[in-house]
């Protein structure tokens, strides 16, 4: 599993999370599955999906990126809609599975992501010392 480093593992301030530690080696990786947003979700939970589409867009652009670390819960906000898959066919449970951000899309739906005046990503520098325990 890769290991997207600098991406955030959360949003800031918040326990809602954006990466993993480590793979899951005996169920491997949490299969992906479209969840469906209703208008009535808290503020938090739509503040959670523009910052993880801000990491991603931050981190990868427009380009490719291989699933790796990024949480399964997390990916599923956003599954299908704003990051769709990179390739056919798609494994829905695969660290190595390729995803992209759907740019036309994310913008419709998170246009304070991509506003002029966006606040930038803090990406976390972080180093896990234990990665292989």
């Amino acid at each position: 599993m890769i290991k997207h480093r600098g991406f955030p593992s959360r949003l800031a301030g918040t326990d809602f999370q954006f990466t993993i530690r480590r793979e899951n080696k005996k169920e491997g990786a949490t299969k992906l599955a479209k969840r469906e947003r209703f208008r009535d979700r808290k503020s938090a939970d739509k503040r959670a999906d523009a910052g993880f589409i801000a990491a991603i867009w931050a981190c990868f652009g427009e380009e490719s990126f291989e699933r790796g670390n990024l949480d399964a819960g997390r990916l599923s906000w956003v599954f299908g809609r704003e990051v769709v898959p990179a390739e056919d066919p798609f494994d829905l449970a695969s660290y190595e599975a390729l995803l992209k951000l759907d740019l036309r899309r994310a913008q419709a739906s998170f246009p304070e992501v991509f506003a002029a005046d966006a606040e930038p990503v803090i990406m976390d520098d972080w180093d896990d010392e234990d990665d292989d325990a």
